[in-house]
């Protein structure tokens, strides 16, 4: 089998076969096709795209590039969670000791972000003494025993995904469906879950701007998951505003704890509890939709999931005290404050914008690698609807470095538009898929 003839192949328009696919993944992995021959095929798909068989064939190729992770000693139904990522995304923080406390099992491996603010892991890091550099055996050991954790993803799962995935980056055939589904589903696989949830975001701040391209891709996943026996459902929520109030990365872990506490309400502990709700119907656990939102509202309520994350920070080396003195996180040396222009209400709240004023800060990163502030970003005062006087803040920023702040400034004034009449809230939860 020669590369150069699949490549023409599917430069054709032709349909792949799964040896072909199989012998495509290993090869590449193994360092025997140059990135520069995996690039024109990369742009082949994207152009001729891959039907559904091929898509199958090629995830599951690449679920089985490298190590898998074996759940079969831990009781009980396990699940995973996936986000395509936005703006203010936490949701990870809640869901996960949301999820353990209703006897489901969740293990979690998340990665670093690029772009607007920091992932999952950064999110964590910015927790004093938070490991996330986790074996395999504390892993399994801290669901097995306690019934979440998340770590960072290791280098030896999934590797055709990680290799593919930077090159996508540089080729512009990040946004081909087919290769979309399977670097998520791949990962999901190899993960070895019952069930799976999937938050695709759509809107400004998304990456899928469009909601009926959203909705493909949330279905090609969950007909992924039904071929290989994988439980799957997807919500579709909308990322036209950030989720939540805060954009930065110590900020987010200080709004998660204010939602586990009850003292924050709105989209982001919305979203969260639909979320859990769905692995629940998935597992025995729920009989119906209705009933798994009933068991997530009651145990976030009810502290216990405040005191799972209390749990997970302890058993990862974090400092709990956070929780009780949210101060003791990362903060920045300074604060300043953006006063609405005029007394109107909030009329357009530009997630992607917010996102880009995050980054001038310092909260993300433009390049793989690059040093992240964990103390600096936004935090929101007002979002889409809301009524605003004039001068009031509409809006602080967290900085340490002024020479970023007039541009932050500007970026975030823009992001939000106002008007006489009060605006229609977009709906959360555009669609749900299982």
């Amino acid at each position: 089998m020669r590369f150069i003839d699949l490549l023409l192949k599917k430069r054709n328009g032709d349909k792949l076969d799964p040896k072909e696919i199989e012998f495509l993944v290993r090869e590449y992995v193994a360092g025997k096709i140059p990135d520069y021959q995996m690039s024109a095929f990369l742009m082949a798909i994207y152009f001729n795209s891959l039907d559904h068989e091929e898509t199958a064939w090629l995830t599951e190729s690449m679920a089985a590039s490298g190590d898998t992770l074996d759940l079969s000693r831990i009781d009980g139904f396990k699940v995973d969670k996936h986000s395509s990522g936005g703006v203010g995304d936490t949701v990870s923080l809640i869901l996960v000791p949301l999820v353990a406390t209703t006897g489901l099992k969740i293990g979690k491996l998340s990665g670093r972000g690029l772009g607007h603010t920091g992932g999952t892991i950064d999110k964590l890091e910015s927790i004093p003494g938070f490991q996330v550099d986790l074996s395999n055996e504390d892993f399994l050991s801290a669901i097995e025993k306690e019934g979440l954790s998340i770590m960072e993803h290791t280098e030896e799962l999934v590797p055709a995904d990680q290799k593919l995935y930077e090159l996508r980056d540089l080729t512009g055939t990040v946004e081909s469906l087919p290769l979309i589904i399977s670097s998520i589903m791949s990962k999901k696989i190899a993960c070895g879950p019952d069930g799976v949830v999937l938050d695709i975001k759509t809107g400004k701040g998304a990456f899928i701007k469009d909601l009926d391209r959203a909705v493909e891709l949330a279905r090609g996943c969950v007909d992924i998951g039904e071929e290989v026996g994988l439980n799957v459902s997807a919500l579709i929520t909308d990322m036209n505003q950030p989720l939540g109030r805060a954009v930065g990365n110590a900020l987010e872990v200080e709004q998660a704890i204010k939602v586990l506490k009850g003292e924050a309400k709105g989209d982001l502990r919305k979203v969260t509890i639909n979320l859990t709700a769905e692995l629940l119907l998935q597992s025995p656990k729920a009989a119906s939709l209705e009933e798994g939102l009933e068991i997530a509202e009651e145990k976030l309520s009810s502290g216990e999931a405040l005191g799972k994350f209390r749990t997970m920070v302890e058993n990862q080396g974090g400092n709990p005290e956070i929780i009780d003195d949210t101060n003791l996180l990362p903060r920045s040396e300074g604060k300043v404050e953006i006063g609405a222009p005029s007394s109107d209400y909030v009329t357009e709240l530009d997630a992607l914008e917010i996102g880009k004023a995050a980054n001038i800060l310092g909260a993300g990163r433009s390049k793989k690698g690059e040093e992240i502030d964990p103390a600096v970003g936004i935090e929101l005062n007002k979002k889409l609807g809301e009524e605003v006087q004039n001068g009031e803040p509409i809006a602080w920023l967290h900085y340490n470095d002024r020479r970023q702040l007039e541009e932050a400034k500007h970026v975030v004034k823009d992001a939000f538009m106002f008007s006489e009449s009060p605006l229609e809230k977009p709906s959360l939860i555009k669609k749900r898929l299982r």
